[in-house]
């Protein structure tokens, strides 16, 4: 088992470090472990994984929350949401930093992607908080870590690929992100605030005070946030309520931001074309991913080395406490060197037997590991919104990684609180209409 489990190791740094394309080193990987340690051929269980893989109909939900995100990532939202939103945040402590909180959590759960909410909230508010006065680190800190809740607030990308290859229920996915999703912001929140009344009003570093506008001006302002609160409000209480599936939550989503960008004055031809060829290389990319992840799974299924690697870990008696401390070190290692989607389907594809041995619930296990996922997203020298933030401030990515580095901590209490009240994920999911 130490020999392959090393050699299939190897084999994927090697082809990662390379440069080769993720599906192509999972088959790489798969086809090599198969040729070399099982008396299978690898090309007709290659042939059946692509296959049973790729026609699922949950999987149609991924290029159509893809599209609704790409069509309003192209609609002037995040200038919506700045104006909307600041009005009333200036006599809060931290001001209008919480603009990058807020405005991630709210273009997260329209889009469900971390680096499309970090590139869009982040155009709209650097500029005009760094023009404001406002420390730059905490801006940074603000926006790289709150739009990694596009992972985790519905309909979230990673989510529906983790429901797909566990085969559990996307709906009760969705609604098990809503609770730590809250959960998380608020301790982000807490933090500012605390960090402002400590540090920041003291030297300057939280702005000037502009709450001084007229009421109808705010009110006026406001009502630029209507259509975006409807939206992400029909896609969960029609999942919450059974009214709807996610597929055709997605459907209804895609029209709905139509409409949205069209009412914003910003939708034409060009933008539907542009964004359903931006949806159409992203879904076939992940995809391709998760038919490439399937193969692998299989070629470990059929090694046996998942489950020899339960029963050792199994052996040594760990409390699961104590298994979840050792799971979040290793995952968080590996998402140092991975994206979010392909470390979601090694996981899968290698220590579900172990989780299910362990006890953990399926839903709560995958809300688990998407925080774990999310804090990848802040951790060099693979962590995407880093490359984001570097691209919109022209900031080195040590001083961005130091700015992240409280948020990454107060994730690290999300899963402790998560941990020790599990009723946080679970309760919406449990209570769903059967």
């Amino acid at each position: 088992m130490l020999i392959l489990s090393l050699a299939t190791i190897a084999t994927l740094a090697i082809l990662l470090g390379s440069g080769v394309w993720i599906a192509f080193a999972l088959i790489g990987t798969a086809w090599i472990v198969l040729a070399f340690f099982s008396p299978f051929a690898p090309g007709p269980i290659l042939a059946s994984d692509f296959w049973g893989a790729s026609y699922g109909w949950d999987l149609t939900a991924l290029p159509m929350f893809i599209w609704m995100g790409e069509i309003l990532f192209r609609s002037g939202l995040a200038d919506n949401m700045f104006r909307g939103l600041s009005p009333w945040l200036n006599r809060l402590p931290g001001r209008l930093l919480h603009t990058n909180i807020l405005g991630s959590g709210m273009f997260a759960a329209v889009c469900g992607s971390s680096a499309a909410t970090c590139a869009t909230v982040g155009k709209m508010t650097l500029p005009e908080l760094e023009r404001r006065g406002y420390d730059s680190n905490m801006a940074i800190g603000t926006l790289a870590s709150a739009s990694t809740l596009g992972l985790l607030i519905p309909p979230s990308i990673v989510l529906i690929v983790y429901g797909v290859v566990t085969e559990q229920s996307i709906s009760r996915l969705f609604m098990a992100g809503i609770g730590p999703g809250l959960m998380i912001l608020t301790l982000f929140m807490g933090y500012l605030v605390a960090w402002s009344l400590l540090h920041g009003n003291r030297r300057g570093l939280t702005g000037q005070d502009e709450s001084r506008l007229p009421l109808g001006r705010k009110l006026r302002q406001t009502l630029e946030l209507v259509p975006i609160l409807l939206l992400i409000a029909g896609i969960i209480v029609s999942i919450y309520g059974g009214l709807a599936s996610p597929t055709e939550a997605a459907a209804v989503g895609v029209v709905l931001s139509m409409l949205i960008a069209r009412w914003n004055g910003s939708f034409d031809a060009a933008i539907f074309k542009a964004s359903l060829f931006a949806a159409i290389r992203t879904a076939c990319m992940i995809a391709f991913i998760i038919a490439a992840a399937s193969f692998l799974t299989s070629a470990m299924g059929f090694t046996q080395v998942p489950m020899q690697l339960a029963r050792a870990i199994g052996e040594m008696g760990l409390s699961p406490t104590m298994l979840l401390v050792a799971l979040t070190l290793l995952l968080l290692v590996m998402g140092c060197f991975l994206d979010g989607i392909s470390l979601i389907l090694l996981v899968t594809a290698i220590i579900m037997p172990l989780v299910d041995a362990a006890g953990f619930d399926l839903i709560w296990f995958g809300i688990y590991l998407v925080i774990v996922v999310e804090m990848s997203q802040i951790t060099p020298p693979v962590g995407f919104n880093l490359f984001v933030i570097q691209g919109l401030t022209g900031k080195d990515i040590v001083t961005i990684t130091k700015a992240t580095l409280p948020f990454f901590l107060l994730m690290l209490l999300a899963i402790a609180l998560m941990h020790l009240f599990p009723e946080i994920a679970l309760y919406l999911p449990q209570s769903m209409t059967r």
